[in-house]
């Protein structure tokens, strides 16, 4: 399978076409739809509830953007949907309600959050949803078991991986070691055969993205693009951009 040509055809709003200024945070309702109106794919993050929802927000606990506080992962999805953004009156949705929202209009790249545990029901959740939606729609994440997971639950849907040059133990506290090794150089990638690569835009060019990209024919896509120098240097290096803080010109 290659990745699909809509993937690449138009910018990614990072999380969702947010502007805090506006009151618009990441990964809400608002965010989506500014997105549709500007016809931006719309790059969100998933996160497992207790109850084994798939919950559309990026930190895995509350306080930074929302009210509340405390683990995703302890609360149920209906106490995650009571929850509000800040200084707004939106509150958090599911993976199932982002689908409803969007409705196919644009296409959604789901990125797969993990604690590095092994467990996979978000990506069993993530399944059941998209079974019953339409719309384009691909999946990601950074840890390579999640993108196996994608492989083995989803086969017919476009995966990715996320990916750096390096991965410390300060940034990545819940990933082991050997975990950390495994996800450099995009070495896993015989065994979760993604189909297309989401690099960090400050450490392009990259050996590991540049094999993929011209000896794998994998379209990489690179983030987060806020800058004028990041966006000429992955218009050099990248396919497309994840963008956020300015409205890309098409």
């Amino acid at each position: 399978m290659r990745a699909p040509d809509w993937l690449t055809a138009r910018p990614v709003a990072h999380r969702g076409l947010h502007d805090r200024a506006r009151g618009v945070v990441e990964n809400m309702p608002a965010a989506a739809r500014a997105a549709i109106s500007g016809n931006f794919a719309i790059e969100c993050d998933i996160q497992l509830t207790a109850d084994g929802e798939a919950i559309v927000h990026h930190d895995d606990t509350l306080g930074r953007l929302t009210e509340g506080s405390g683990a995703l992962l302890e609360k149920s999805a209906a106490e995650l949907r009571a929850v509000k953004f800040k200084d707004t009156s939106e509150r958090m949705m599911s993976l199932g309600d982002l689908c409803d929202l969007v409705n196919g209009r644009v296409p959604l790249v789901i990125e797969v959050k993990s604690h590095f545990d092994g467990d996979r029901k978000l990506v069993k959740r993530m399944a059941e949803v998209l079974a019953c939606y339409s719309g384009p729609a691909v999946g990601m994440s950074f840890d390579p078991d999640q993108v196996l997971a994608l492989r083995q639950t989803m086969p017919a849907l476009p995966r990715g991986i996320v990916a750096e040059s390096s991965y410390d133990e300060a940034d990545w506290p819940e990933a082991t070691p050997i975990q950390r090794r495994g996800m450099m150089h995009l070495r896993h990638a015989f065994r979760t055969r993604p189909h297309f690569v989401a690099y960090w835009i400050d450490e392009l060019p990259a050996a590991a993205p540049w094999i993929a990209r011209n000896l794998f024919g994998l379209p990489l896509l690179t983030w987060t693009v806020r800058t004028p120098e990041q966006r000429e240097r992955a218009a050099r290096y990248a396919d497309q951009i994840i963008f956020e803080g300015f409205l890309p010109e098409i």
